[in-house]
């Protein structure tokens, strides 16, 4: 590895912008484990991982592809329900294996507010594990619930049919109406605490 008084060549995965070392270094420094969320235009993953010198360690993990194959969700499993409802699944099996504390590894990028890895965030807390965050930028439960999507379907339903059919093209075509969501939500909740529960 190159190195002078002058020139430092960065480590591999901070030159590919991949991690910023000095943040990785306070999260591990804090002892707790940490909550990795990443997400796609499609999926969510959210797994809570411990820091070893071996490498880290993955205590517990979800996937949004569990919430349809194994739960019944029939809504998309990239959206702000779907990141909610597998922040939930995962803080579920973190509580199950005696997790009291975690941390949030949010990556390079900060999240704004009321984005998809706050309500994967706030699912896992929702699941009784203590995290530290700020309320003020957490996603509000109308839009966890994803009433913000069925507002959209009821505006686009009365004014553009046209429209509504291509957006909602999914939805439609496996016979459920996004205007369901928020009652298709609760439903899905319900079975993912009961599951945890037994």
């Amino acid at each position: 590895m190159a190195k002078g008084p002058r020139y430092n060549l960065p480590f591999h995965r901070r030159k590919e912008g991949k991690t910023n070392y000095r943040l990785r270094r306070g999260l591990v420094m804090s002892r707790l484990p940490r909550i990795v969320v990443r997400g796609s235009l499609k999926h969510i993953t959210v797994q809570l991982i411990s820091a070893d010198v071996s490498g880290d360690k993955v205590i517990a993990a979800a996937h949004s592809r569990e919430l349809s194959k194994s739960y019944g969700w029939q809504g998309s499993c990239g959206n702000l329900p779907a990141a909610y409802l597998t922040g939930l699944l995962c803080g579920c099996r973190a509580a199950h294996k005696e997790v009291k504390e975690a941390i949030l590894d949010a990556g390079l990028r900060s999240p704004s507010k009321g984005a998809r890895i706050l309500a994967a965030l706030k699912g896992f807390t929702d699941a009784g594990i203590e995290v530290p965050y700020n309320e003020e930028i957490m996603p509000d439960s109308e839009r966890i619930e994803g009433k913000h999507i069925t507002q959209y379907a009821d505006m686009l339903a009365s004014s553009d049919k046209e429209l509504y059919s291509r957006v909602f093209s999914k939805y439609l075509s496996a016979r459920f109406p996004p205007e369901e969501i928020p009652k298709h939500f609760s439903a899905v909740k319900e079975k993912i605490v009961s599951s945890s529960e037994d």
